[in-house]
């Protein structure tokens, strides 16, 4: 997409604009807000019904799930337990996060 009419890809300026850290930062938060909302469909559960399961209001489910806010890891867990779920750490796989290719 060099000469696209609009300008450069949105990769090109993304890796103008942030670091690698910065964007490997933020796949992971991507990527753990959709195994999230994958947990909840797959519970088949609104979001009104996980704020009953596990005490973290609606709004703020919603505001998570849409990437509009960065949750304290006690609410993560609250969420992720009342899902059946727990993190895990875990090497990384390079080949996702490195976008210098």
């Amino acid at each position: 997409m060099k000469n696209s009419p609009i300008g450069q890809s949105w990769e090109e300026v993304e890796k103008e604009i942030f670091t690698p850290e910065e964007i490997a930062e933020s796949d992971l938060r991507v990527a753990l807000m959709c195994e999230l909302i994958k947990a909840r469909n797959e519970k088949k559960i609104s979001q009104k019904e996980l704020e009953e399961l596990c005490g973290v209001s609606q709004p703020v489910i919603a505001r998570m799930e849409k990437g509009h806010t960065s949750p304290r890891i006690d609410t993560v867990l609250k969420v992720l337990l009342a899902l059946g779920k727990t993190l895990a750490i875990v090497p990384l796989d390079y080949k996702q996060t490195d976008r210098n290719d």
